[in-house]
């Protein structure tokens, strides 16, 4: 019995003992997508404690043999919790996911966070709202070094740095637009009001959006939505004074907690005429409607989308600018006022363009804790252009001029890995484009049909070497296809091609030939890059960028008549893939002056070969449609350089001043002359007044001067007329000089009636200034419009 005891005693003893043991147990404590170390995180191993250190460590040196609930926590981090249990030293890694409300931000300024040396410069959602009735082009003009170039009125597409067209990409919600914005008039597809903020990232140095974005891109970023359960949405309804219009816009959402959301938006535009200060615009009149429709499934770790975009547009061209004859042609670019007019109309006539875009996308990404972030999206796009011209009959003027239907299919995939002091961003995408140009025109089709398949691959590393410096290099390749289908006229062929382009030929039928190019191109592009941030109040970047472009279907085979150009235009099958040489720099300053002064500077060169210019050679009148000048694709050496600058002071708590000015200089190297189309100097100045406790009231002056253009080439072109007798004479014609410089002041205020009801009112052009624009290609033929009065009721919930 004393032996049984005895045994039972030390078995006790032996369980007492061993539950009583203890062990250590480390780690650390780090950030899920770039594995930061989390410093001064807490640990919780039940009723335990720890806190990290600067490299994220923690340790419990005694932690008695059992199971725990593990619990972590950092300010900026959502809690993170796991079951666990003691019966050895361990080591525990702890990896943390920013809040919701951070990954949003993350989301919505992504690119800011991360953009290196890219030259970024941001539109936001409050200038957006207070501007609900303007298009991209004339929105993006807020920016310095960018302006626009304008057929008439209401088409506007985006310069930067001098450069437009194929040279600026246009991102709707990460998918390139592909919409024929080879045109000089081509205005981009996309409603504004669809999107939170634009991004505009001045200079090639963006490689993952591809080799052509020579002169920058348009990054149209839509509104990230809460994580929560609500239905969320605004009504906008503007009055418009000149061309006595109106706008609608509508968005809607509903969200869940659990990641998954609806949304919708729709937009409605109507204009009439517009007026000039001394007159009216006949045929200026324009509507537009906008429809957009998305569905996304979206948490930290992975997500989806679908979304759904379309845009349409009825746009009519200055009557004016279409005439019959050179006599015609004469007198309309010579006129002191519009060669037709009439009273206030809202019918859209002839000349007019009809534009129909569809975009559809499907995006999913997934997060991995040891390899990064894979994004992949395919998109399709279709865009159907008819282009309307005065013709010979009114049974032709019934019919397109030009029909042109596009179809882009898009996929890409792309790989971010970031870590403490690097990131590597890499992708490739794929693509496959049809063009067809409808016969039934009874027109000579400006563009042909083609195919076109393109690729790409681009790699971009950023290192942090110090806290106060960064680097960073990237390369891209690019390869581009074009199978096209052709008629020449055989006396044109003849004398252009027929000695290098043989192959090409497919059939001969009388004076015309049929031909089946195929042309490849390669790019090659890379950049380079420096960050230098040595303290709060200084930072400088240098980019250097080697660019290359394929020419676009237009420079390649552009063949008659651009109806809502009201040009004819000739493109150049030996075009060569332009290359260059492009360096930014930008020098952002910060001085307790006041409330606080930001000055931010930013000079840029930029040398290229084998660039494509376009320029007028002399004019043709036409059997199908009238007298037109002539403009010709060319392959010249060229540089531009300039500056942008801009000006922050907060003078008090409710006064800011914003100002900016911009200069470029661009030369034919070739030629020695000025390049053509170059944005005059400018500057911008505006002081605002804002007061919160007011309900949100606000009230801006704002003025923008732009000075006349000295630095021009002489494109001028002799008309040939008749005398009395009937004898022909060459009369010059001079549409070289740019017009005199102007200064616009426009007025804008707004309030807050309730919570969910404001008002924003504005006056453009308060002093109904007449003026001509050097970037407008219809200035030759009327002045620009005058006053506007613009009153926009806002309702959100």
């Amino acid at each position: 019995m004393k032996l049984i005891v005895s045994f039972l005693l030390i078995l006790t003893g032996l369980v007492n003992i061993n539950a009583q043991k203890s062990f250590t147990v480390k780690g650390v404590v780090q950030d899920f997508h770039d594995k930061t170390k989390l410093g001064n995180a807490e640990v919780y191993i039940g009723e335990y404690s720890a806190k990290t250190d600067k490299n994220g460590q923690f340790s419990f040196e005694k932690i008695p043999a059992g199971n725990y609930k593990l619990i972590a926590k950092h300010p900026d981090c959502n809690d993170y919790t796991e079951n666990i249990g003691v019966t050895k030293d361990i080591y525990i890694t702890i990896t943390l996911e920013h809040h919701v409300q951070d990954i949003e931000m993350v989301t919505i300024h992504g690119s800011h966070k991360n953009n290196g040396s890219m030259i970024v410069k941001t539109i936001d959602q409050s200038t957006i709202s207070r501007n609900v009735t303007e298009n991209l082009g004339n929105l993006l003009t807020n920016i310095s070094g960018v302006n626009v170039l304008k057929t008439g009125n209401n088409i506007s597409k985006p310069i930067i740095h001098g450069l437009y067209g194929s040279r600026v990409s246009i991102l709707n919600d990460g998918v390139k637009l592909a919409e024929q914005e080879w045109g000089v008039e081509h205005a981009p597809n996309v409603d504004v009001n669809n999107f939170e903020h634009v991004d505009v990232v001045k200079g090639a140095s963006a490689l993952k959006y591809g080799s052509g974005a020579v002169g920058g891109v348009v990054v149209l970023q839509p509104q990230i939505l809460p994580k929560k359960d609500t239905i969320m949405g605004n009504v906008s309804l503007s009055g418009i004074s000149n061309g006595k219009g109106v706008n609608l816009s509508v968005k809607l959402a509903k969200t869940w907690e659990n990641g998954w959301a609806v949304k919708t938006n729709g937009s409605y535009k109507k204009l009439g005429d517009l007026e000039a200060p001394e007159y009216g615009l006949m045929n200026t009149g324009a509507e537009t409607s906008g429809f957009n429709f998305g569905v996304q499934k979206m948490n930290f770790n992975q997500g989806f989308s679908f979304d759904y975009y379309l845009t349409k547009s009825s746009i009519g061209i200055l009557r004016s600018s279409h005439v019959g004859n050179s006599e015609d042609l004469l007198r309309a670019l010579t006129a002191p006022e519009p060669f037709y007019q009439r009273d206030f109309s809202y019918e859209v006539g002839n000349p007019r363009q009809e534009i129909e875009h569809h975009i559809a996308k499907v995006s999913g990404y997934k997060r991995f804790e040891n390899f990064g972030k894979i994004t992949a999206t395919y998109s399709l796009q279709y865009n159907h252009r008819k282009e309307y011209d005065i013709r010979r009959t009114e049974e032709l003027s019934k019919k397109a001029a030009l029909d042109l239907e596009l179809v882009t299919n898009d996929f890409n995939v792309n790989h971010l890995i970031e870590r403490g002091k690097w990131n590597l961003e890499s992708g490739i995408n794929a693509g496959y484009q049809n063009n067809y140009s409808n016969t039934n025109t009874e027109a000579r089709r400006l563009v042909p049909n083609y195919d076109r398949f393109y690729g790409g691959v681009y790699s971009v590393l950023k290192y942090k070497v110090a806290p106060e410096l960064d680097l960073e290099a990237g390369g891209r390749y690019d390869y581009d296809r074009y199978e096209v289908t052709k008629w020449y006229d055989l006396s044109d062929w003849n004398k252009l091609y027929a000695s290098d382009f043989s192959d090409f030929v497919t059939r001969i039928n009388k004076n015309r030939i049929l031909t089946k190019p195929v042309l490849n191109y390669h790019n090659i592009s890379a950049n380079a890059g420096i960050v230098y941030h040595p303290s709060a109040y200084f930072d400088l970047k240098l980019n250097y960028a080697r660019v290359s472009r394929s020419p676009n279907i237009a420079e390649l085979f552009a063949d008659g008549l651009h109806h809502s150009a009201a040009i004819i235009e000739r493109g150049n099958m030996r075009m060569k893939n332009e290359t260059g040489n492009q360096f930014n720099l930008v020098a952002n300053m910060k001085a307790n002056v006041l409330g606080g002064l930001n000055v931010s500077v930013n000079p840029y060169l930029f040398y290229t070969k084998n660039f494509i210019n376009q320029i007028p050679t002399g004019y043709q009148n036409t059997q199908w449609g009238g007298a037109f000048v002539v403009y010709n694709y060319e392959q010249v050496n060229a540089k531009m350089y300039g500056v942008d600058v801009d000006v922050q002071l907060k003078i008090s708590d409710n006064l800011l001043y914003k100002g900016s000015g911009s200069y470029v200089y661009g030369q034919d190297l070739t030629n020695d002359v000025p390049l053509i189309m170059m944005m005059p100097p400018n500057f911008n100045n505006s002081l605002e007044f804002s007061k919160k406790e007011w309900k949100n009231f606000y009230f801006n002056v704002s003025n923008n001067t732009y000075l006349k253009q000295t630095r021009f080439p002489v494109y001028n072109v002799p008309i040939r007329l008749f005398d009395s007798d009937g004898n022909p004479y060459n009369q010059m014609v001079d549409i070289s000089t740019p017009p005199n410089g102007y200064s616009l002041w426009n007025l804008q205020t707004g309030l807050n009636f309730s919570k969910n009801f404001g008002m924003d009112f504005s006056v453009r052009n308060v002093f109904n200034k007449s003026y001509r624009d050097y970037l407008n290609r219809l200035r030759f033929f009327s002045n620009e419009m005058g006053r506007n009065f613009i009153l926009t009721l806002k309702y959100q919930f």
